[in-house]
């Protein structure tokens, strides 16, 4: 149940066609593909009463749905990204390594299942994502002279803005 969309790492020899990574560093790159996992055929659900809006009926029907994954049993995702799930996830995963997420906001039980599958596949596919590294720059000439003749203008409107001494004019 995977599409072509999660991310997978993969350890390989730089290719000749990235043209725009630098041949200068490492000769290894860990590669990430973006791909949607889609985790419902490993999802276990749970019903209980709910709270909220609904009457009568929030007594008498379970429309709360608890939606539990097994990280470490599951078959849709690699090591390496179990671990990642691991810890991004850290506080939404219990000691037996369950990701819980829970649903009561709709008045039906149908909707609350939605919304479970929703959240469950958007965190696990939002922890997979490689953060972007801040490569740091320096400000140009230009940019530090621009700020200096900004300073200087700055410091001549105030200096205007003063009482006029007898001894100034």
């Amino acid at each position: 149940m995977v599409n072509l969309l999660a991310l997978v790492a993969i350890n390989v020899a730089k290719p000749a066609s990235f043209k725009y990574l630098s041949t200068s560093r490492m000769a290894h790159f860990t590669y990430f593909y973006l791909m949607n996992i889609d985790i419902i055929a490993e999802i276990e659900f749970r019903t209980a009463r709910s709270g909220g809006s609904g009457g009568q009926n929030v007594n008498k029907v379970e429309t709360m749905v608890e939606g539990r994954w097994n990280v470490d049993a599951s078959l849709l995702v690699g090591d390496a990204q179990k671990i990642l799930i691991h810890q991004r996830l850290a506080n939404k995963i219990t000691g037996e390594g369950l990701l819980l997420v829970k649903s009561q906001t709709a008045r039906t039980q149908l909707d609350n299942k939605a919304n479970v599958v929703e959240k469950m596949n958007q965190l696990v596919n939002q922890s997979l994502i490689k953060k972007k590294i801040r490569i740091a720059t320096h400000p140009s000439k230009a940019a530090k002279e621009r700020r200096i003749e900004g300073k200087k203008r700055n410091a001549f409107i105030k200096q205007q803005r003063s009482k006029i001494n007898k001894g100034d004019y």
